[in-house]
């Protein structure tokens, strides 16, 4: 299966090719965790989510970071508001954010890195540039050169004139440019502090992403993701401070960038005042109506929120549940007659084909409206037929529903539409898992298959999915 993706690097879609065939390195920007929250902020974590499950439903081992920056002037600011210790009100924001993202059924990151943690690996970093010519120090303040980069802007495709409106943001006379950007900040009172060669201070908000990229995931990784506000200046700058740190190209093979959401037409985010946090729209919509929303847009393309939204939301999910639970309820029926009703070839012929096009929407540009365009077909053709007055279940036709609803369930669990917030939070460990995997095993070997279901129905319950083949068990998670 070729997956093709839209990189903001090259403008065109490429062919993906991992770094390392059989596996998969992701880094997505996270959240300033100084607030609860807004439903913007929860896009990138959900297209990314149900991007990881599709690659790993191909078969790639998924390594998947997301930071914490719990450094920073918002947080600060915010702390003496409260007049709470900044690193204590940031680890408060960010459980709450975690809490935020397992009720929308997006699965653990494999690493969770915050700057607060990583201070010695950026001081190295910072040091580097220095000794490379690419940063130089001012009364304790160190500042990255952006003309030692002749690349700047590469991403972006931004001229230097519309780059110097960015730069405003750090408005220094000192600075040898007005574009250059500040790596290390001195110490100011009141502020959280560390010792480094050039005094007590802090990082730059960019140096971080780029820092504990590289250290969990090491140079030329596979995906960088983030909103499109983050192309200029944050991901311009993770790149000529990684580039010119390692000497050589390219920091990341794919970016990809998640468009704004909007809001009455304006793009919600807290400066405006026009946001709604993600809390308060799973109270006013529930999760799953709110993850369906968010996945109904191509990621490229941006969502409005509102109440009409929402509820075409909630009307879509609930034609495919309830879709879902009226094939079960007629294949549990005893009264199966006998006879071989034909079912339609043309339905017979889109029923087979559903899974392929839905895995070919997903494999082009990770394309979830256009995957569920492929199920809304699906429930459509199988009603008219299923549902029908005449509809008569036999031993000729059984297993097209049934290869319907195995369709049905699959795909959505791959666009994870059918999680619970109970089974986001009570997941179980890899150890825990394989161990359960191996008693069910035994226990089919053993011909013991009310145990072995008792496991199945047990590990779905935790949100994890079996499937059985040749080669043995498999399993996956919501």
């Amino acid at each position: 299966m070729v997956i093709t993706v839209y990189n903001t690097l090259t403008r065109q879609k490429e062919e993906f090719i991992p770094r390392e065939a059989g596996k998969v390195s992701i880094y997505v920007c996270g959240v300033t965790p100084y607030n609860y929250a807004h439903i913007g902020n929860a896009r990138p974590p959900v297209v990314w989510d149900c991007i990881r499950r599709f690659l790993e439903a191909q078969g790639y081992e998924v390594t998947f970071v997301q930071n914490f920056t719990d450094v920073d002037d918002k947080i600060i600011l915010r702390a003496q508001e409260l007049g709470k210790e900044p690193l204590a009100l940031a680890q408060e924001y960010a459980e709450i954010y975690l809490e935020d993202l397992a009720t929308l059924g997006v699965l653990p990151a494999t690493h969770y890195p915050k700057v607060s943690e990583h201070i010695t690996e950026i001081i190295e970093m910072v040091e580097g540039l220095v000794e490379k010519g690419h940063a130089y120090v001012l009364d304790g303040d160190v500042y990255f050169a952006v003309d030692s980069f002749p690349e700047y802007g590469k991403l972006s495709g931004r001229r230097p004139e519309e780059m110097m409106s960015g730069a405003r943001v750090e408005v220094d006379d000192r600075k040898r440019t007005p574009m250059d950007f500040a790596l290390w900040k001195a110490a100011k009172p009141g502020e959280p502090a560390w010792d480094s060669p050039w005094g007590k201070g802090r990082p730059g908000w960019h140096i971080e992403c780029s820092t504990m990229s590289l250290k969990y995931l090491e140079s030329g990784f596979d995906f960088h993701g983030g909103g499109v506000d983050l192309i200029f200046p944050h991901h311009e700058i993770e790149i000529a401070q990684a580039e010119a740190y390692n000497g050589c190209a390219p920091f990341v093979r794919y970016w990809l960038h998640s468009a704004f959401i909007t809001m009455s037409g304006d793009k919600m985010s807290k400066s405006l005042g026009n946001v709604v946090t993600i809390r308060e729209a799973c109270e006013r919509f529930t999760p799953k109506v709110v993850r369906f929303w968010l996945l109904g847009t191509h990621y490229r393309n941006p969502l409005s929120f509102g109440e009409e939204e929402l509820k075409a939301a909630a009307r879509g999910l609930e034609r495919l549940e309830t879709a879902k639970e009226n094939w079960r309820y007629l294949l549990s029926t005893t009264d199966q007659e006998a006879g071989a009703e034909a079912v339609p070839e043309q339905l017979s012929e889109l029923i087979r084909d559903c899974k392929t096009r839905f895995t070919a929407a997903m494999a082009d540009d990770f394309n979830t409206a256009m995957a569920l365009g492929v199920l809304y077909e699906l429930v459509r053709e199988v009603n008219k037929w299923a549902l029908a007055e005449s509809f008569k279940l036999t031993g000729a036709n059984r297993p097209a529903l049934e290869e319907a609803l195995s369709v049905l369930q699959d795909c959505g669990e791959l666009l994870g539409i059918w999680f619970t917030a109970e089974q986001a939070t009570t997941s179980l460990s890899e150890e825990e898992i394989k161990e359960l995997v191996e008693k069910r095993q035994n226990a089919r070997a053993n011909r013991d298959f009310k145990t072995a279901d008792a496991i199945r129905d047990t590990l779905k319950a935790k949100g994890i999915i079996l499937e059985d083949t040749p080669q043995g068990a498999r399993w996956k998670r919501l």
